[in-house]
């Protein structure tokens, strides 16, 4: 018998489960979008900090600290000078954060469906080991950004030149993997660098829904606790895994012609250490600071928009 139903009668209409395919490329999107913003924000910051990390060992340095780099590059080359080299960084942004977005929900669907019970929420140690399986991921993919990058940001006695020229030159010299040069200080950074990056939004987000009764974990948190939580994340991420930044810029700025006399990571770094002590490996960290918190702030508050309000 057929059924029928009267207009009176209340019919319940139950949304479809996302895709999975769907939700990787919101992320992919969303992740790009957000790190293109980030990286226009800071970039000019990074072009410093750069400048600072690679100064060479045994001659007196050439910048005495940020204010005087950023005088220093504002007087032989203007303010554009301070964005050179940008294509790559936006690429690597647009890369770096969509990479980071889609491999952190693949890994943490993973932990849930593996570890632990499907039906509660991932605790924080959990939502540690996302983020440092989405930062080994994407490390892969941003190490050859990284060294394009820091060597197009670095001046040059031999003019300015291009990222198809740099990567070229590197190939030439150094084979394909002449390219990840550097590998084992972008591994390290964006592992700790991206489980701290998510653990801080995490757990500041949670503190703020603890106190706050009309925050369920399905709604947004207001706009200016979503950028208190992004700029902590962004401070955890560049404070604590600093020094492997510093070893890894030094190796992707050295001269690729002097191959033979190239050291590891492990080298670079024991030597920056005998010849400088602490504050080398942590030269140029407070502008890093500085910049990373507004521009983990708004990646995270881009992303949370983007998911909210197109869905």
């Amino acid at each position: 018998m057929a059924a029928v139903y009267s207009d009176e009668m209340p019919v319940e209409i139950t949304s479809l489960p996302q895709a999975p395919g769907v939700g990787a490329l919101k992320d992919i999107t969303y992740g790009s979008i957000a790190g293109i913003v980030g990286k226009c924000i800071e970039y000019p910051f990074d072009t410093i900090k750069v400048r600072l990390q690679s100064q060479p060992d045994g001659v007196p340095l050439r910048y005495s600290g940020p204010l005087d780099c950023f005088r220093q590059s504002l007087q032989t080359g203007g303010f554009r000078s301070l964005y050179r080299g940008i294509s790559a960084p936006l690429t690597g942004a647009a890369i770096e954060n969509s990479s980071l977005f889609f491999s952190y929900r693949v890994a943490k669907d993973v932990l849930q469906s593996t570890v632990y019970s499907s039906s509660e929420r991932l605790p924080l140690s959990g939502l540690l080991i996302s983020g440092a399986l989405s930062g080994a991921f994407t490390s892969i993919l941003l190490t050859p950004i990284e060294l394009v990058k820091c060597k197009m940001q670095v001046p040059s006695a031999g003019g300015k030149p291009g990222p198809l020229a740099i990567i070229t030159t590197v190939f030439r010299h150094n084979g394909v993997f002449g390219l990840w040069r550097g590998q084992m200080g972008t591994l390290i950074r964006e592992t700790g660098g991206s489980a701290a990056w998510f653990g801080s939004y995490e757990g500041v987000s949670a503190l703020f829904r603890k106190t706050s009764k009309e925050a369920p974990v399905s709604t947004p948190l207001p706009l200016y606790q979503q950028m208190l939580a992004g700029a902590a994340a962004g401070v955890s991420y560049n404070f604590i895994f600093y020094p492997a930044d510093t070893i890894k810029s030094r190796m992707q700025t050295e001269d690729i012609s002097l191959s033979s006399q190239r050291r590891s990571f492990w080298g670079v770094g024991k030597a920056l250490w005998q010849q400088q002590g602490l504050k080398g490996l942590y030269r140029g960290c407070g502008i890093t600071v500085v910049r990373s918190a507004p521009s983990s702030a708004f990646i995270f508050s881009i992303y949370e928009g983007l998911n909210h309000y197109i869905g």
